[in-house]
């Protein structure tokens, strides 16, 4: 078997944030997996000819399963394929990269991974946030809003750690989580922010305090894909926020290239 599968991160959403190395794996891949929230404009990379699947995993939508998407892959890289399988942000922070690679591994397939920048790190820079400073936030915190098992995350000890608040996948249980670090102690003045569509040209976001935030995400209409971040250091996106204004709006690759499409079974 001369085949085998390379996870690779695409970063958080706007295609220039991809690494160097993760090109650089795209453009040995024959097929591409590729997840829903990835930009297509990362397949530029690719050379001429490639395979891309759609496998994107949405709740509330028509999905491909994860089992159906680990046989996928140990299917494919027995064939003899190079497989890139392309993730959103990191494949290893809630990218569900490590079932895969359990996977691949227990088939005997050899696996590798590309890093990509998580969203929890690189949306909150682009808002001009940064996740710990110093005097303000001695740690950070990534934390799913939403479980597997319906069990609940711990609020009340992330609380009392003091570190910023990175939530992922709590868009839709925002009322809930708010309500959860309130009881736990969490000031209602905390500064929070909640952005969806991160780093990309159609990103939207709203900057206020923990007590009104779920407030202002509805009146927004802001939903999924997004993070949420809850911490003193929120406060210093107003700053960046009026520096924006006077430099002109971030500018954004738009770059689209032709790639070839199949549904492999």
């Amino acid at each position: 078997m001369t085949g085998r599968v390379v996870l690779v991160g695409a970063g958080p959403g706007d295609p220039e944030l991809l690494t160097v190395r993760a090109a650089r794996a795209l453009r040995c891949c024959d097929v591409v997996l590729l997840d829903d929230l990835v930009d297509r404009r990362v397949l530029r990379w690719c050379r001429p000819g490639v395979r891309v699947v759609d496998v994107g995993k949405r709740g509330g939508r028509r999905s491909t399963s994860q089992r159906a998407i680990e046989s996928l892959l140990v299917r494919l890289a027995r064939r003899g394929h190079v497989v890139g399988r392309l993730k959103g942000g990191d494949p290893f922070v809630f990218g569900r990269g490590g079932e895969e690679w359990r996977r691949l591994r227990a088939a005997g397939v050899r696996v590798d991974a590309v890093s990509g920048l998580t969203a929890g790190i690189a949306v909150p820079a682009a808002l001009g946030i940064p996740v710990t400073h110093r005097g303000l936030a001695r740690g950070v915190t990534l934390v799913t809003g939403r479980t597997c098992d319906g069990g609940d995350v711990d609020w009340s000890a992330l609380v009392r750690g003091g570190t910023t608040l990175v939530v992922y996948m709590g868009m839709h249980r925002l009322a809930a989580i708010v309500a959860a670090l309130r009881a736990a102690g969490m000031p209602p003045a905390t500064p929070a922010a909640a952005v969806q569509w991160g780093t990309r040209p159609d990103e939207r976001s709203v900057v206020t305090t923990l007590d009104r935030l779920a407030a202002a995400v509805a009146a927004r209409g802001l939903g999924s894909p997004g993070i949420v971040i809850v911490g003193a250091v929120v406060g210093l996106a107003a700053a960046a926020a009026a520096a924006r204004a006077q430099s002109g709006t971030r500018a954004t690759a738009s770059y689209t290239a032709p790639v070839g499409r199949s549904r492999l079974r």
